[in-house]
Formats: structure tokens, C-alpha cells, sequence
């Protein structure tokens, strides 16, 4: 066993003998992915998170087979037994499970199939937004002059814009779909993104392995997307995960403002929407439950966004959404 000895400056050296431990187990270095793995991995707040986001993926991909358990489709209308006596939506009962809407449907199915249109939205509007986003700014950044000017230029033309104003009037002249929806959310939310992109290119271009790519002759196009990109990836992954609850709540506002998803396709916004004419009159769950549903959905995947960012730079510097 090896003992301390005292130097001749008086302070304590550990000598370690050759047979006490591998070298390869004194030091064990280990990538930032790593380190952020384990600062997730140890995130109560983004354990708790993630599996409340697992759960409503699961709820929404078996919608068809709680459909099939309870009988109820979601735009099944049950006029005789889904409305009281005043044409009113009937309260939570063994046969609805949540009770019904004011058209007599199953509440408790059309909000798991409603679950099923906000992840598709949240993800493939995010998944737009992160595209343009990150081509507009690693060209901005890498290239600069008169490119960089024309996307900064448009991006400023974009950010002076009501978007929630410009996305009603398209959806309202272009008659919304499913599809609209989601190019329209994509299409106007990826500004921030590509701004960060660019200050972090900006920043990083000029460094060696950057000079070292152009002087062996490679591409602009390579040395943005294999140099660049694995670089600020970081940002781009934080900002995703806070761009899904997001693009959620955008597409629950135009359904609410009754320009999004068209109905009778099962939405939580028009849900809420058709609810707030019957709270007053004591249908309670009509509105409580699609509200839920919408806050928890968004509440989990911010929450979870946070870890991540918290994870990936846990000094708070140098990501900034």
C-alpha cells in the first residue's frame, strides 16, 4: 500500500506504485455527449418528464385500439345516450370514460386521436423549422457578404411580422389541411434558429481545423455540414426540444381560432374552443380534459427541453434560446 511522503516544500505526494491500478482506469476521459448523458441520466425533473412524454406517445398510438375496446369512434356521434335532455354533452360515466362532447362523441377518444395530431404537427413542423434553420445558418455564418445580408434581411422581414396574424391569413385564404398546417408552422418559426446557428458558425469559422479543411481543398458545402454542423449541433438539439411544445401550441391556436385542422378531425384547440361556450352552463370536463391534456403535453416536452439544455452546457453558457 503506498503511504504519503512529505516533500521538501512541506506539502503531501501520493506515490503510487506500478501493481496498484491500470493506468487506464487512473484517468478514464469521457466525450461531452457523455457528460451530458449522465447529467440527464441523474435529472429527476427530466426522468420524470420524458416518461410523462413516453406515456402520451403510447396513449396516441393505441388510439385505434381504445377505440375498439370501448366502441366509440372518434367522430362516432351517440345521440341518445351521449346527450342529457337539454342536447347538452352527458359528464364522465362508466360508458364515457371522460363523457362526451357537445355532439354527443366520445371525449376520452377524440382526445387521444387529438394527442395523435399535435406529436405529428409538433414534430414534423419542428423538423421544417430545424431544416431551414440550420441550412440558412451555417450559409449565413460560413459564407457571409451578400448572402448573409439577403437571409438576415429576410429573417428581419419575418420577425416584424404578427406570425400568429400571417399564419391565420394563410390558412384562412389556402383553406387549412392537415398538411398546411404544419408547412405553415414549420415555415415561419425557424428565425431563432437560424440566428443561433449563425453567431455559433460566426464564432467557430475562423478557428484551425476550419483553415486546416480549406487548405486541403475541401468544399464549402463539406466544411459546413461535417466541419460546422457536428459543432453546433448542441443548440440545435436544445432548440428543437423546446421548438415541439411550441409548434403545439401553434397549431392548437389556429384550430381554437378555427383556422387550423379542419373539422371533424379531433383537435385539442377546436375541442377547447367548442368546450368554452359550455363551461358556464356546468359541463366542466367538456373543457377541463382537452385543457389537460394540451398543458401537460407542452409542460412535459418544455420541462424536458430545459434538462436538456441544462445537460449539454451546465454553465449556461453559449446557448441561448
Amino acid at each position: 500500500m503506498s503511504m504519503p511522503e512529505l516533500s521538501s516544500a512541506g506539502t503531501s505526494e501520493t506515490i503510487i506504485e506500478e501493481g496498484d491500478a491500470p493506468a487506464s482506469k487512473k484517468i478514464e476521459g469521457r466525450s461531452p455527449w457523455r457528460l451530458a448523458y449522465e447529467r440527464l441520466r441523474h435529472d429527476r425533473a427530466a426522468k420524470i418528464a420524458l416518461a410523462t412524454i413516453l406515456v402520451i406517445v403510447l396513449l396516441a398510438l393505441l388510439a385505434p385500439v381504445f377505440a375498439k375496446i370501448v366502441g366509440h369512434g372518434p367522430n362516432q356521434q351517440f345521440i341518445d345516450i351521449g346527450e342529457n335532455a337539454n342536447g347538452g354533452p352527458v359528464p364522465p360515466s362508466g360508458t364515457f370514460w371522460l363523457g362526451t362532447d357537445n355532439n354527443g362523441r366520445d371525449l376520452f377518444i377524440r382526445i387521444l386521436y387529438g394527442a395523435r395530431i399535435s406529436l405529428i404537427v409538433g414534430v414534423l413542423a419542428t423538423g421544417i423549422s430545424v431544416a431551414l434553420g440550420v441550412v440558412l445558418g451555417l450559409a449565413a455564418g460560413f459564407i457571409g457578404g451578400l448572402v448573409d445580408t439577403v437571409i438576415a434581411r429576410l429573417i428581419d422581414v419575418m420577425l416584424s411580422i404578427p406570425v400568429l396574424i400571417l399564419a391565420i391569413s394563410i390558412a384562412y385564404i389556402w383553406h387549412a389541411s392537415l398538411w398546411l398546417v404544419i408547412i405553415i408552422v414549420g415555415v415561419l418559426s425557424f428565425t431563432y434558429l437560424a440566428r443561433i446557428v449563425r453567431g455559433q458558425v460566426i464564432s467557430i469559422k475562423s478557428r484551425e481545423f476550419i483553415e486546416a479543411a480549406r487548405a486541403l481543398g475541401a468544399r464549402p458545402w463539406r466544411i459546413m455540414f461535417v466541419d460546422l454542423l457536428p459543432n453546433v449541433m448542441a443548440q440545435v438539439i436544445v432548440y428543437a426540444t423546446l421548438l415541439i411544445p411550441a409548434a403545439i401550441v401553434f397549431e392548437a391556436s389556429l384550430s381554437f381560432l378555427g383556422v387550423g385542422v379542419p373539422p371533424p378531425t379531433a383537435d385539442w384547440g377546436s375541442m377547447i374552443s367548442d368546450a368554452s361556450g359550455f363551461f358556464q352552463y356546468g359541463y366542466w370536463w367538456f373543457l377541463l380534459f382537452p385543457s389537460v391534456a394540451l398543458l401537460t403535453t407542452t409542460l412535459a416536452f418544455n420541462i424536458f427541453g430545459d434538462s436538456v439544455r441544462d445537460a449539454l452546457d451546465p454553465r449556461g453558457a453559449g446557448i441561448y434560446v
